[in-house]
């Protein structure tokens, strides 16, 4: 697709919107590239980066390179996918310091919404998905309960937390910041995002190229051979860990609402509208 530079500032445009999202647990960039109307371009190019590809760049033929894996388009996103994270980081930093309960009851809403959405993506219910929702719901329930208050801050594990995460981002209604909330870590990445912390930012982006050259591939798969019992299986995950983003907290326990509380549900329901309403926009789009 030919492209010139209003299109490509369009395209920053878009991806800044995708980043917009992905800082914020519950909420898609997956979801955000359905609307603007480039997700099946982006996903052809990610699936573009392969063997051959790489045979190109390692033989120095950059020009090839970039041309098969649409480097200009991937560019012009990524950019704007950078200015919004780096630009977001501060000030959710900043809220999640200064009204957690508030900024958690937000997230609970955005993610309930996004796990109502996502069990509608399921086309037909049978034993199978039925089971495989209460399993995932059950296992992601045990995990964020299992899970310590604080988990490894080395770098293999937050190469693996790029690599999990990475594969959320780019799936419709599953969020990546909700998967590093569930890992432990996205209060953490924030801080290196603010921080300039290259180091960590570095191991954590090569997780994310390894997750998205590979385990998105698996996914891929799943999701075409068992399409409703994948769907099943995240929609039933993603309710089992609404105990990770549950509002109120002591020293990372639950706690029944004490505080608050109408502020929190008032937030949670703002949440769930504006996640539902993205989703009506995306399925007129």
């Amino acid at each position: 697709m030919k492209r010139n530079q209003k299109d490509y500032g369009i395209l920053i445009l878009k991806g800044i919107g995708m980043g917009a999202a992905d800082v914020v647990p519950g909420v898609s960039g997956g979801t955000i590239a359905f609307i603007v109307g480039i997700y099946e371009e982006l996903v052809d190019s990610i699936k573009s980066i392969n063997t051959a590809a790489l045979k190109l760049f390692f033989t120095l033929k950059w020009g090839a390179f970039w041309k098969s894996i649409n480097g200009n388009f991937l560019l012009a996103l990524v950019s704007g996918i950078l200015v919004s994270i780096f630009s977001l980081a501060k000030l959710i930093t900043y809220l999640l310091e200064t009204w957690p309960i508030l900024v958690w009851a937000f997230f609970f809403g955005l993610v309930l919404a996004s796990t109502w959405i996502v069990v509608q993506d399921v086309k037909r219910w049978s034993w199978k998905t039925i089971v495989s929702f209460i399993l995932g719901a059950v296992i992601a329930y045990i995990i964020t309960a299992a899970t310590p208050a604080k988990t490894p801050d080395d770098y293999w594990f937050i190469f693996i937390c790029g690599a999990i995460a990475i594969c959320a981002m780019i799936l419709p209604g599953i969020s990546g910041s909700f998967i590093l909330v569930l890992l432990g870590k996205y209060a953490y990445i924030l801080e290196a995002v603010k921080s300039f912390n290259f180091t960590v930012l570095l191991v954590f982006i090569g997780g994310t190229i390894v997750g998205i050259t590979s385990f998105s591939r698996i996914l891929s798969f799943a999701l075409h051979r068992f399409r409703d019992i994948t769907i099943a299986v995240l929609s039933g995950f993603m309710l089992g860990s609404l105990n990770k983003v549950w509002p109120w907290k002591k020293i990372e326990v639950n706690i029944a609402p004490d505080q608050l509380i109408w502020q929190a549900i008032a937030l949670a329901v703002i949440g769930f509208v504006v996640v539902w309403g993205i989703d009506k926009l995306a399925k007129k789009q």
